[in-house]
This record gives C-alpha cells, structure tokens and sequence, in this order.
C-alpha cells in the first residue's frame, strides 16, 4: 500500500454507488463483523440513495495506483432535517438550528482493511472537508465498532460526543459527535 492515494470528488452517486457499495460490504460485515439487518448492502443501499438525493452531497473516493481505499460521503443539515430528531439525550437550545450552511453531516466513511493504519481514512476525510463551507461537521459512529477504536479514531480528529441517537428501529444506538470547523 503506497501513500500516493489519488482522490475523486463526486456528486452523482451512480458514478460510484457499485463501488460504495462494495466497499461497505467488504468493510461492514467481512471486517468489523457488524451484521443485523441495518448493516446489509440493501439497507445501507436505501440510505445511501436518500442522502445522495439531498442537495449538497458529495464523496470522496480514494484510490491507491487505482484501487478503491475507501470513500467518505456528506450531505448538509436544511432547515427541515430529521437528523436532530433521534437524539436520546437533550441538546441546548439552538444547538440543533440549521440553515442548510450550518452543519455538514457525515454520513459514512468506510476504509479497506490494507489501508488502516496509514493515515488513508483522515486523509479522505480531510479531502472531503478541503472545499466545504458549514461551519461545523457530525457524525455517528457505533461505539462498538472496531471495539471503541472508531470513535477513539474521530475524537483525536478533534470530534466531541455531543449525545447518543438511534436514528433507524433497526439501527445500534450511535454516538453522535461534532467538530467545529473554524
């Protein structure tokens, strides 16, 4: 595995949605063993689909001497959203206000098992920010996965657990973290 990862930004998720797709399955279920019916390519699919369709969405892919590494992929939070809706834990008041300019979701970020390690998913990540405007960036992550490791992973990123939702019926219980972006 090389350092040279080349990176695709992209706003048509067919363009890439097969290779997403795989990657998810290869990472999800094969790698950190996160199975159930939420973790399926179907479901995961479904929800890709939804966010793909929101104005705003990119990804990012990596590529190393032109295999997949991995892909990260956002969307920002409008007025309407229903992100802030599954929070089991109480937010201040404003803290969940959105305009659309706000707040960028992200949404997933997924990295092939040989480029763990090698600084290839803060590297995507990193990509994927490099042009984005929001003022500050959430996610979930399953503190589950990886056995703690993920979330540990997003904190030394500077991202802070703000609270816990559970976005889906079928979904785990996620971390919900953010990251001021000023």
């Amino acid at each position: 595995m090389t350092s040279d990862i080349k990176f695709r930004h992209v706003r048509d998720f067919e363009e890439v949605r097969l290779e997403i797709l795989g990657i998810h399955v290869e990472v999800r279920a094969r790698d950190f063993g996160l199975t159930g019916p939420f973790y399926t390519a179907e479901r995961f699919d479904e929800r890709l689909t939804v966010h793909s369709s929101a104005p705003g969405w990119e990804a990012v892919v990596g590529y190393d001497q032109g295999e997949p590494v991995g892909f990260a992929y956002c969307t920002p939070l409008g007025p309407n959203t229903r992100w802030w809706t599954a929070m089991t834990t109480p937010l201040p008041e404003g803290y969940t206000d959105e305009t659309g300019s706000r707040t960028l979701a992200l949404n997933e970020i997924v990295v092939r098992k040989s480029w763990r390690g090698t600084g290839a998913a803060h590297r995507i990540h990193e990509e994927l920010l490099v042009d984005r405007s929001e003022e500050r960036v959430t996610l979930l992550v399953n503190p589950k996965a990886g056995d703690g490791k993920v979330q540990a992973l997003y904190e030394r990123w500077g991202y802070e657990k703000i609270g816990e939702q559970r976005p889906f019926a079928d979904s785990p219980v996620f971390a919900a973290m953010m990251r001021s972006r000023r």
